[in-house]
């Protein structure tokens, strides 16, 4: 997850655009509403130690809850799960399993030798410039630090938060990247993002370890195996360890689509997207390949009287909400998502294969649906793109 690049026409104040997207009419409220919020609401945060505390750090305590709030409460908008970050409380994490954490982010330079502590080998930030400026966090301090270190390595591979579209581009590299360092470092990996809700729990359901040995040292170690991409296991089985583990909202559209864009290539294809009301004086569109951060302007025609937008796009489903004259809605003459228990729902297009009937398309279906698995030989396929795949992400 991303903190808050291009979520804001400010940097000061992140997601400005997505106050007072909550009404009474569903189709009035900006988020994805692809998954319900049963289950996704305990809060991440742990109790602090109180304590006497000065005027100036109650003010800058202050300050560092409200843009805890203000990013959770963006959060919860742009995901469609009710989901909490506090900040100010440090580092929160889960194993995963004995060899992989995901987790918040990294705070300050000291945080380093707590993970060193529990025998982390490997820090893999997922987060961007933005992310870590809007918190005040020095990734500059804290990669510098770790290199003092030769039994530990600190890298970055960015993705954009709350752009299922980025995630879906990118985690390919990202998890190539990954499984190069650890089959390097070994020992324990942990992977975060901003509050490890997001992005972070999106790669590690493309990826687990397998069972472990046992270094002639005695220092453990496992061997990084991928759940559904590599080693065997179910799509939804992968799922469901993750949650049980660690309370978050991993994009799995977009963990489907880069498997079948692996095996299958990625096609465009040109869609037009029209709102039909010329009583406004703008409309945007947000959403589809961008993000719910960001707005494309829809080109208005004086002779039909509507607004167009004319977009490639690869296939795959697509979730977008309009902004006429800065109101959040969606058109109910286009395709609707179901309604979630926070009465979240947005328009979504379908992007398909011209011969959906076709080896490609069927394959397309198949690795796309609910459940999907993946064939020994199309996991060989996929393990040998990641291990061809360039180091250089940035």
């Amino acid at each position: 997850m991303n903190c808050l690049q291009n979520l804001s026409r400010s940097s000061a104040l992140p997601l400005q655009s997505f106050k007072g997207h909550r009404r009474k009419t569903p189709c009035s409220v900006n988020t994805p509403g692809v998954m319900s919020s049963a289950g996704l609401q305990r809060s991440m945060a742990v109790k602090a130690i109180s304590g006497p505390t000065s005027s100036a750090e109650t003010s800058g305590a202050d300050v560092k809850e409200e843009k805890s709030d203000t990013y959770s409460n963006n959060m919860t908008e742009a995901m469609g799960a009710v989901l909490t970050y506090r900040h100010e409380l440090g580092m929160n994490y889960n194993f995963i399993r004995p060899d992989l954490i995901v987790g918040s982010c990294l705070q300050t330079p000291k945080d380093v030798d707590k993970l060193r502590g529990i025998g982390v080998k490997t820090i893999f930030c997922l987060q961007q410039d933005s992310d870590l400026e809007y918190f005040g966090v020095d990734i500059t301090a804290i990669h510098e630090y770790t290199k003092t270190y030769d039994d530990i390595e600190h890298l970055r591979a960015e993705i954009r938060d709350f752009d299922s579209f980025d995630l879906r581009k990118r985690v390919p590299a990202v998890v190539s990247k990954l499984y190069k360092a650890i089959n390097r470092n070994g020992g324990v990996t942990y992977i975060h993002c901003t509050a490890g809700l997001g992005r972070a729990p999106s790669v590690v359901v493309c990826m687990e370890t397998s069972e472990g040995a046992v270094h002639e040292t005695g220092v453990y170690s496992a061997r990084l195996a991928y759940m559904f991409w590599v080693q065997g296991y179910r799509f939804r089985e992968a799922h469901k360890l993750l949650l049980s583990k660690r309370s978050c909202f991993p994009k799995l559209d977009a963990v489907k689509n880069a498997a079948a864009d692996i095996l299958t290539g990625l096609r465009k294809k040109a869609v037009t997207i029209t709102w039909k009301d010329f009583n406004c004086s703008t409309v945007e569109i947000s959403g589809l390949d961008i993000g719910w951060g960001q707005r494309l302007p829809l080109q208005f025609d004086g002779q039909q009287g509507f607004w167009n937008l004319r977009r490639e796009l690869p296939e795959g489903r697509y979730e977008y909400k309009y902004v006429v004259d800065g109101q959040w809605t969606c058109s109910k003459n286009e395709l609707l998502t179901s309604v979630n228990q926070d009465g979240h729902i947005n328009n979504y297009v379908e992007v398909v294969d011209d011969n959906p009937e076709s080896v490609r398309g069927e394959l397309r279906k198949r690795l796309t649906g609910d459940d999907p698995d993946l064939t020994k030989d199309e996991r060989l396929k996929i393990r040998q793109f990641l291990e061809a795949f360039s180091d250089d992400l940035q």
